[in-house]
């Protein structure tokens, strides 16, 4: 796994830091310690159905793990020759070179579709630059970063571990975080008779469920978006399922409880045909 002299860069002047790509390539790596390595995976639920891609991958050990411990498919994408040749000698020797991959490649033009889980250990500019990406992936495709964050886009878990041999930073501790992928499901959502309004936050929601008719109660309700999944807070108790044709409601009271089952699929208009 890929790290860099985090602070050289960091207390640099803006206008003294050399391009990204070119300190990307000037600055050695650290290699992840074994305990991190396989806490990132145990994180994401890694499993013998997952591809793991993981971004900066070093001497390949991440993904080398995923396959040997879980018997996971995967891909690291480095752009140091000579890792990328240890990487492949490495998962020969591990006996994994068959589900282990290794590429010579920009990380900015690999393509992510095909993860499950996506691994890495970048700097915070990079993870920014990358975020729009991992956004329009796949709902309920996990992401883990050792150590730096995505931002306001806050993690669904984090870790912190003890590693008294880190070479970087004072408290020798890796923080590890883990992000689940939400389904994209703001908007304006319209079922026969009915209308869902929803404003998302990365994986937090708060929408709107009214029913024909002016005297019709509106149901207002908060919740998480777990991959697929929009699940209310309580006191509601309002599910969700994101399906390629919209939104299907599977679970609501009140109001919404003669719903239970409908599609609301994207409004086509400022306002739903027969909602009030």
């Amino acid at each position: 796994m890929r790290c860099f002299f985090l602070c050289v860069l960091f207390y640099l002047a803006a206008a003294l830091r050399p391009p990204l790509a070119a300190a990307q390539e000037e600055v050695p790596f650290i290699t992840t310690p074994d305990r991190v390595t396989l806490a990132m995976l145990e994180l994401a639920g890694t499993s013998a159905g997952d591809f793991v891609i993981d971004l900066g991958s070093g001497d390949g050990r991440i993904v080398i793990t995923a396959a040997r411990r879980f018997g996971a498919q995967g891909l690291g994408v480095e752009i140091v020759p000579q890792l990328v040749e240890k990487s492949r000698d490495n998962a020969r020797a591990a006996g994994v070179a068959a589900r282990a991959e290794f590429r010579q490649q920009d990380l900015f033009a690999t393509d992510l579709s095909r993860a499950t889980v996506i691994t890495m250990y970048l700097l915070p500019e990079v993870n920014l630059q990358l975020r729009p990406r991992l956004l329009a992936l796949e709902p309920g495709t996990r992401i883990v970063s050792h150590d730096w964050d995505l931002g306001d886009w806050l993690p669904d878990r984090t870790l912190a571990i003890d590693v008294p041999e880190k070479a970087i930073g004072r408290d020798k501790l890796s923080r590890v975080h883990l992000w689940t992928v939400p389904a994209q499901v703001r908007g304006l959502w319209c079922s026969e008779g009915a209308s869902l309004e929803v404003v998302q936050r990365f994986q937090r929601f708060s929408a709107t469920l009214q029913t024909r008719g002016a005297n019709a109660p509106a149901l207002v309700f908060d919740g998480e978006v777990a991959g697929a999944l929009l699940q209310s807070q309580p006191p509601h108790a309002v599910g969700l399922r994101a399906e390629a044709a919209g939104l299907r409601l599977l679970q609501a009271g009140g109001g919404g409880a003669g719903l239970i089952g409908r599609l609301f699929t994207p409004a086509g208009a400022p306002r739903c045909p027969g909602v009030g």
